[in-house]
């Protein structure tokens, strides 16, 4: 990829903070951490945001998190390494990251029910619209991947 096409957290420091704000709450909520990790590393999958997809997965393995269920994340449906809740939460990601196909249909959102309570179900709604605004700043702008030192890949 080419070089950034402009240097957007300076430009509008504003609405980069609020952006990052919205963030910090999430990281206050009620969900937990290694969800919101998953949730944001899904999301970027879908959005085939390299910079983004780099940043949670290498922050989910920082928190602790299986290098396995990382890998084989974008195919979550085909393992059994996911709890219900977390499966109902990446269902509900994906649909709404891909809203125009489908809507939120009703059936994943009673699955989200099962799993979840209100307060949860409001706080993921954030988490999954936060990343899809941060993947099309990243992606639209071309934010570039920084190549890791092999010792910050050896979590």
């Amino acid at each position: 990829m080419s070089a950034q096409r402009i240097e957007y957290a300076s430009l509008a420091p504003k609405a980069y903070q609020a952006m990052y704000g919205v963030n910090l709450a999430l990281q206050e909520s009620s969900l937990d951490p290694l969800l919101i990790d998953l949730v944001f590393l899904r999301v970027s999958q879908i959005n085939g945001c390299a910079f983004c997809i780099d940043k949670h997965a290498h922050d989910l393995l920082r928190l602790g998190e299986d290098f396995q269920r990382v890998n084989n994340l974008s195919s979550w449906r085909d393992t059994s390494f996911f709890s219900a809740r977390e499966q109902a939460a990446l269902a509900w990601a994906e649909a709404v990251t891909d809203i125009i196909k489908n809507h939120a249909p009703e059936p994943l959102f009673m699955a989200l029910k099962e799993n979840f309570n209100e307060q949860e179900i409001a706080e993921l709604g954030f988490v999954i619209a936060l990343m899809n605004g941060w993947n099309r700043i990243a992606i639209s702008f071309q934010q570039s991947v920084a190549p890791r030192p092999r010792a910050a890949l050896a979590i």
